[in-house]
């Protein structure tokens, strides 16, 4: 697999930073992580303008740009596409912007996008089902031998809606029915309300992780060797997760009782569901266990 360097452009949020990082891992480059904030407020509509007309200074945003050699500026998010345009040219490579960079021209040398985000047809744009990441357990949970496991990915409030613990609870008591014999891991996120923790508490669970105590990530080892993992519908960043790495059969939790998901992240899990990548949890589990395979995807990308 190819070597090199990219520069990558932060605006602080892990949701973006990660999926810039993610592309570095899956295609073996290192990567140094610089973070990038307009000079103030009003400058981010200014750079919509500049780039229509092809106006491209280092004067409305702060960076600071390490003196070395890259293959190309990487960058996730409306807060860096101007900033990675003008350093790009600076350095005489080429720019990916991850997302779809609305607002902006599109003349990045390329560009991967959702496909929720019906993004146009274009040569310099790859679309995928999912957000971009990379997964990687850290063993943090190990299977006891013989043993049969499920997991729980508690995430909490977001756009998508308000985790009702009630309705949270019944879910699992429901699960917890369906596989009497299996062990379980739960997580929450750092997201996750107090009441929905407090509710989570009254079960007992083989490994139990409240991010508000225990800020770590076992996500990708819960998908290693989990025979079903059950997230609540309220992250694209978990779904992509689930559904990209291990064998697991990935299951879909409503955030309440009636909820209904609209907008992109709807069109991003009916997508999901059409490719058995995942399955919306309605009393009984289903068996999709499709996974969308990001390193062949990306392994043909010419840098």
């Amino acid at each position: 697999m190819a070597q090199g360097r990219f520069l990558i452009l932060s605006d602080g949020k892990p949701g973006h930073v990660n999926q810039s990082v993610a592309l570095a891992r899956h295609l073996g480059y290192a990567y140094d992580l610089v973070p990038v904030d307009f000079t103030a407020r009003p400058m981010k509509a200014l750079t919509y303008l500049a780039d229509r007309i092809g106006f491209y200074s280092p004067r409305l945003f702060d960076s600071n740009i390490p003196d070395k050699s890259y293959a190309a500026v990487v960058s996730t998010g409306s807060s860096t596409y101007y900033a990675n345009k003008v350093v790009s040219r600076q350095l005489g490579v080429k720019a990916i912007a991850i997302m779809l960079p609305r607002g902006y021209r599109y003349d990045f040398d390329l560009i991967i996008a959702q496909e929720h985000d019906n993004p146009p047809d274009r040569e310099n744009l790859i679309s995928l089902p999912i957000n971009l990441t990379f997964v990687e357990p850290k063993g943090i949970v190990q299977p006891a031998t013989g043993a049969k496991y499920i997991s729980l990915v508690i995430g909490g409030d977001s756009a998508h809606g308000t985790l009702d613990a009630d309705w949270l609870r019944d879910q699992i008591r429901q699960i917890l029915t369906l596989f009497p014999e299996y062990k379980v891991w739960m997580t929450t996120s750092r997201r996750t309300p107090e009441t929905v923790e407090k509710m989570l508490r009254e079960f007992r669970f083989e490994r139990a992780v409240y991010y508000s105590q225990e800020p770590i990530n076992p996500i990708p080892d819960f998908l290693r060797y989990s025979e079903y993992v059950f997230l609540t519908a309220d992250s694209s960043s978990m779904i992509s997760e689930a559904v990209s790495y291990g064998h697991s059969c990935v299951e879909v939790l409503h955030a309440s009782k009636g909820s209904v998901i609209e907008n992109k992240f709807s069109r991003m899990l009916s997508t999901l569901e059409k490719l058995n990548a995942i399955h919306l949890f309605k009393k009984n589990v289903g068996q999709a266990n499709h996974k969308i395979p990001l390193d062949s995807i990306l392994s043909g990308l010419k840098l």
